[in-house]
């Protein structure tokens, strides 16, 4: 039955339209669904995100008992770090003091311990002055931002400073890619991408392996409190955690994963998914979990899954981190304290600020660790005559950064020694299982679905243009309400056998489609072809996205989308493909397809996991492998391809070797776009 509907909209495909002397490209009218063509999928997304919204809401109401609660706690952590790879075994510290500087009240260490064999971590340890205070001193992690100078950042030190002056040792430690501890040096030494960048960078190559940038920085975090409970002069059973930003996002993730955490204050994070997409838009690498929307994991859950141990929301009310959020995530944590009887225990503290760990966050903070980690519930108010490290006095490693020490190991490398692992058992998974149990792990990671599975997409015509011996008309492609795919259909003026093109283009139906272009050459040897604009590409193309530019394209916040519902845009662009070569086939017939540039990707998939719709298939212009992401560390534009966990199970030339003599390879590129065979 599904069979005879694809054959009944083709035929709808191929229907005449009526003729006009324009020769514009454009299908989609210049508003779609109230807004631009180009926010198509910002739009798609955000509807999904209020379904699954509406779901992680009754999902909420629904646990009441403390039977109930607990359940959902541990099965939530569960997921998340299933979500992000797992978490290593603990190995020697091997922690090590540098120096020690004097300030007024307080002492500040300067520590390099390994949170992995020789992958080192480097922090400020504050400590209170002795006589001060009695020991053990609660200990308090805070773990910075996303400034480049990291813990010697003036305002980190002033909340390390601002604990000890009150009784509490603090751990302020640099996050990969900042501070101390860029990942990738170049030949001179330096760093070409820090931060948000440099954690994006990495995450393309840990989303391949099933992993996270996130989960990196969790276990940095999580060592770094095995380094705090391993100093007698602090007291083990009292450990708080406190950052702002991208350290309220490893703020948030540590006091949900690890119960050492008996109080929490994260800063300017805190919002919620819903609001995020309508607002800002997904942001860096470590704030995306795989699949957290779709297995019920919203920001509010972070601070759910820590019930009933002391929690404060900080935020500010003009935070791009949308303030309205944050009030969501307090309301349903508040009444989820209540159920279990503690909701003194969790509270919100809101400044009118913008981002930024302002002054009265920081005293808050410190007033918060000070109430549930030594007992002491008093106002506290930063001193004004705190004197900050120099960059210089901060410094832990003699030339400035842990990839100089010897041996040292970076994120990278690790991954390397993961994916070199994931060789030999690919190899062995290819070799021991037929083509077809393999395909179906394929399409279940990259979430393909069979088009028979598929929705009959409804077909629109549009005008039809005239050219010197073919004729153009234009379609629209209706996957959903939300999604539309134009398409061109080059058709020659007298009838031919030679066969149907299904051409896909990373820019676009109308890159190739000029006079004298390839699409021409194929139109004037008697084929007719179908352009197609995949999702985000040409007239659907993200263009006002800017978070991670240049190295990963315009619509990097839109694949973090997907990602967070545990989608690929390789998945979604291959069922655009293989719907189009199925409308396209006449009476079934298989059709052949090109690919030009990115989306070779997604139609390598198509043709993969339905060869049974493609004649034969050339890939022009798309990246060789996945594995040489990994090895190349830098790479450019290669967030649209990646699957979570890919190279766990195969790798492209695995898809090339499935479809045999059916597929041409031409101008392979490497991670960079550059051609690996000149």
């Amino acid at each position: 039955m599904k069979r005879r509907l694809a054959i009944s909209a083709a035929a709808v495909f191929f229907a005449a339209a009526a003729w006009c002397s324009g020769q514009e490209l454009t299908v989609l009218p210049e508003q779609l669904d109230g807004g631009a063509p180009r926010d198509m999928m910002k739009r798609y997304f955000v509807a999904e995100a209020a379904r699954l919204g509406r779901q992680w809401q009754t999902d909420y109401e629904a646990r009441v008992t403390p039977e109930q609660i607990a359940t959902y706690q541990a099965g939530m952590k569960a997921k998340f770090v299933e979500a992000i790879g797992g978490l290593p075994e603990r190995t020697p510290l091997n922690a090590r003091v540098t120096g020690v500087i004097e300030r007024a009240g307080y002492t500040v260490e300067k520590v390099i311990f390994e949170s992995r064999p020789r992958h080192f971590v480097t922090a400020l340890l504050f400590v209170p002055a002795d006589g001060r205070f009695a020991k053990p001193y609660p200990g308090v992690l805070v773990p910075c931002g996303h400034s480049d100078t990291a813990k010697a950042y003036d305002l980190y030190q002033r909340v390390g400073a601002l604990m000890a002056l009150n009784g509490m040792a603090a751990l302020v430690f640099d996050p990969i890619d900042q501070g101390e501890r860029s990942q990738y040096l170049d030949a001179n030494g330096k760093a070409p991408i820090t931060g948000t960048r440099a954690h994006t960078m990495l995450g393309v190559g840990a989303i391949l392996l099933g992993r996270n940038t996130a989960g990196f920085e969790i276990w940095d975090g999580m060592r770094a409190i095995d380094y705090l409970q391993s100093r007698p002069e602090i007291d083990a059973a009292k450990i708080g955690c406190t950052g702002n930003s991208g350290g309220g996002t490893q703020t948030a993730y540590l006091m949900a994963l690890d119960d050492r955490v008996a109080a929490a204050m994260p800063c300017c994070y805190i919002t919620s998914f819903d609001r995020l997409l309508n607002t800002i838009g997904c942001q860096d690498a470590e704030q995306n979990i795989f699949g957290q929307l779709a297995f019920g994991m919203d920001h509010a859950d972070y601070v759910l899954m820590r019930a009933p141990r002391p929690t404060l929301i900080g935020c500010a009310t003009k935070d791009y981190f949308d303030i309205t959020g944050a009030w969501e995530s307090f309301r349903r944590a508040k009444r989820l304290y209540a159920r279990m009887g503690a909701a003194e225990c969790v509270e919100i503290c809101e400044t009118d600020f913008t981002h930024g760990w302002n002054l009265h966050l920081r005293n808050a903070a410190a007033r918060w660790m000070s109430r549930w980690l030594a007992g002491r519930d008093e106002a506290i108010s930063e001193p004004d005559d705190i004197v900050p490290l120099s960059l210089e006095e901060a410094r832990c490693t003699p030339a400035g950064q842990v990839m100089l020490l010897d041996g040292a190991r970076s994120t990278y490398d690790i991954n390397i020694e993961h994916e070199t692992q994931l060789t030999g058992k690919r190899k062995a998974l290819w070799q021991n299982h037929d083509a077809e149990t393999l395909t179906a792990r394929v399409r279940d990671l990259a979430g393909i679905r069979r088009t028979g599975e598929l929705k009959r997409p409804a077909v629109r015509l549009g005008e039809t243009l005239r050219r010197d011996g073919f004729t153009i008309e234009k379609f629209t492609v209706e996957w959903t309400s939300e999604i539309y795919l134009p398409v061109l259909k080059f058709k020659p003026a007298e009838e031919s056998s030679a066969g149907v093109v299904v051409y896909v283009n990373e820019a676009g139906k109308d890159a190739d489609a000029g006079p004298g272009g390839a699409i021409e050459a194929l139109v004037r040897a008697g084929k007719t072809v179908f352009a197609v604009d995949v999702r985000g590409t040409g007239e659907t193309k993200q263009s006002g996205q800017r978070y991670g530019a240049p190295f990963f394209g315009t619509d990097g916040q839109d694949v973090y989308a997907a990602y967070v519902m545990g989608r690929s845009y390789v998945g979604m662009r291959a069922e655009d493909i293989a719907v189009c070569a199925e409308l396209a086939g006449s009476a079934g017939s298989p059709v052949e397809l090109v690919a030009v540039g990115n989306v070779g990707v997604p139609a390598l998939h198509a043709a993969a996991c339905e060869p049974k719709l493609f004649s034969h298939v050339t890939i022009r212009g798309a990246l060789a492998s996945w594995s040489s992401i990994i090895h190349a560390k830098m790479h450019d534009n290669q967030l649209v391809n990646a699957v979570h966990g890919a190279l766990t199970v195969y790798d492209l030339p695995d898809l090339v070797r499935l479809l045999d003599d059916k597929i041409t390879i031409e101008q392979p590129v490497g991670p960079d776009g550059k051609p690996l065979i000149e």
